[in-house]
């Protein structure tokens, strides 16, 4: 039996258990600075991003759309891409302004009005028509062409005739010299479901083409006659840009389109060139700068958002558009 006496070894249980404690203590301490610097590089990344997006937005505001660095002689080119319509990237009011600025430019030799666009707003395309010709009687020694990439249809041919040339691509998309008004009938559907239409109107015209009534033979009548007074323009436009370059056929102004190749055996186009042909071989200026007005981030983010407003207040007051379809050079 052991001496009660004798007394224990001594041991580390004491010291490693406070050693532990310690280096847990430690080691916590590192992970909470180590988070706070994380945190704070995230933080500082973020108002970064922020300020760099504020600055760029203020200086869009104050940067002239189409403002132009170089200085040299070349040849200006101005995008007409999509529909033609407001507030769109074809409107008139953008492409207007881009000829203007490329116009006005005395260092730009020529002007190619670069055309991808199936059609749109016949007043958006006279309008733009109009300012080509304007521009050409204040700057009659300046040219302006225009090159059709993937189509030039109705509305964009509008365009299109007011150019001094037209140059296509063999494959590309030309011609539907006409006029469409289109809509929706619901009044089968509405019986199928048994839903009556009430409508209350104060002109017996008011309810025009009403897509939930059944249709007037009177106001299709009207309508018809309205849709070839426009079409009647769109023919005397064609005319008068094309002049005796048009072998008029009888179908010419049926609303068909054509291939650049046949366009041009018709006279609705003149020749086969691309922009790069058209600056190199026919301006010569083979630098090119496009005029085209671009939005800034200020803009977009307005139009985005003010679109999705109104939108939405729309809808709110139970005012969404009825469906039937507007006028379009399409």
């Amino acid at each position: 039996m052991a001496d009660e006496n004798i007394p224990n070894p001594p041991t580390n249980n004491g010291n490693n258990w406070e050693r532990g404690v310690l280096e847990k203590l430690a080691m916590s301490a590192v992970n909470e600075q180590r988070k706070s610097r994380n945190w704070g590089i995230l933080f500082k990344t973020l108002t970064f991003l922020y300020l760099f997006i504020l600055l760029f937005a203020i200086s869009g505001l104050f940067k002239s759309t189409g403002e132009k660095i170089a200085g040299g002689k070349h040849t200006a080119v101005v995008e007409l891409k999509g529909i033609i319509a407001p507030d769109t990237g074809a409107s008139a009011d953008r492409i207007i302004e881009g000829l203007q600025l490329a116009f006005k430019d005395k260092n730009a030799q020529g002007i190619i009005l670069r055309i991808n666009s199936p059609g749109g707003s016949p007043v958006q395309a006279g309008y733009i028509n109009d300012e080509i010709a304007r521009l050409k009687k204040k700057y009659p020694d300046k040219p302006l062409y225009a090159v059709v990439q993937d189509i030039c249809a109705s509305g964009g041919y509008y365009v299109a005739v007011a150019a001094d040339k037209i140059y296509v691509d063999k494959a590309s998309l030309v011609g539907s010299i006409g006029v469409r008004m289109d809509g929706f009938g619901l009044t089968g559907a509405m019986e199928k479901v048994g839903v009556e239409r009430r409508l209350i109107t104060a002109g017996e015209n008011k309810g025009f083409l009403d897509m939930f009534s059944a249709v007037d033979p009177k106001q299709k009548e009207y309508a018809q006659k309205m849709v070839g007074e426009i079409h009647q323009q769109f023919i005397d436009v064609v005319k008068t840009g094309r002049g005796a370059r048009l072998k008029e056929t009888p179908d010419m102004f049926s609303g068909l389109i054509w291939t650049g190749e046949r366009s041009v055996q018709l006279g609705l186009a003149d020749a086969m060139g691309s922009a790069d042909y058209v600056a190199r071989e026919i301006i010569k200026a083979e630098d090119m700068i496009d005029y085209t007005p671009q939005d800034n981030l200020a803009d977009r983010l307005a139009r985005r958002f003010g679109a999705a407003g109104a939108q939405s207040l729309m809808q709110g007051l139970g005012l969404e558009s009825s469906g039937s379809g507007g006028i379009k050079l399409r």
